[in-house]
């Protein structure tokens, strides 16, 4: 499945300036290295890098599923919904609506995005929270994509943004698991989009998420808000809406899917 900006190719920035790119390919262990000393450079504590870096292996099976990942949206919208949205993920959508309704309701005044949309990405990712949502690490996952010279650039800056997930304390390092291409959480963040749109709508210090509804669900209006998602307008296909879920996702059927389950879940 594309996550959030992985098609797009978005870099983190976290310096003002520019770091010289380690380069990718050759030996493993000089590449770690020099991620170690640009992540430094990049304001990431020794400490960190050293405890999240150090003896990293590479992981097979990791660049297996990203070889295969062109395939996912081959089918239509009618197959690929047919296979996302039935009875039991709408019933248990409507089951979440009811049960965060003050919540999703704080949600839309601060954000402007509907509660269904909300709902029915994070029942897409993760079947909301029950589902799974990667039980890789996420540090040994992105060093072995930054390695590997097929989008070295893209998975470098995730990388870095991994790194300073944990620097500023908002998952622990053995808590940093996630997907096959280093997404993390409920509705399955890559680390530039958890650094850039993640939100502590909980208020406990941190932005937590893997366990944090308020965080994770704030966390997805936020990206969508910024990104020019207005309430109370159409998000079918050719909608400024659905050009705004872009951010999301890339693919014309999965964000037509997101639609489709939302209006199931509003009784549409």
């Amino acid at each position: 499945m594309l996550r959030p900006l992985l098609a797009a190719a978005v870099v983190v920035c976290l310096t003002g300036g520019s770091a010289q790119a380690a380069r990718c390919g050759g030996d493993f262990d000089s590449f770690v290295a020099s991620m170690a000393q640009e992540a430094q450079a990049a304001g990431v504590s020794t400490g960190v890098t050293n405890a999240a870096l150090g003896g990293v292996t590479q992981d097979a099976a990791v660049l297996a599923f990203d070889r295969r990942q062109r395939y996912t949206f081959k089918k239509s919208f009618e197959q690929y919904v047919s296979t996302r949205v039935g009875p039991g993920r709408i019933n248990g959508g409507r089951a979440m609506l009811q049960r965060h309704a003050a919540l999703l309701s704080r949600i839309e005044q601060q954000f402007g995005v509907p509660r269904h949309i909300l709902v029915a990405i994070w029942g897409l990712e993760s079947d909301f929270g029950k589902g799974d949502t990667g039980k890789l690490p996420v540090v040994r996952t992105l060093a072995t994509l930054a390695h590997d010279c097929r989008r070295t650039d893209l998975f470098q800056g995730e990388l870095l943004a991994a790194l300073k997930i944990v620097q500023r304390g908002d998952l622990p390092l053995r808590d940093l698991i996630g997907a096959y291409a280093g997404e993390i959480g409920q509705t399955q963040f890559l680390p530039s989009s958890y650094i850039k749109y993640g939100v502590d709508f909980d208020g406990d210090g941190h932005v937590d998420l893997r366990h944090s509804v308020p965080d994770v669900l704030a966390s997805t209006a936020n990206l969508l808000h910024t990104n020019g998602f207005k309430m109370g307008q159409p998000y079918d296909e050719g909608t400024p809406n659905f050009e705004a879920m872009r951010e999301w996702n890339r693919a014309v059927v999965y964000r037509k899917t997101i639609g489709y389950f939302a209006d199931r879940l509003a009784g549409q």
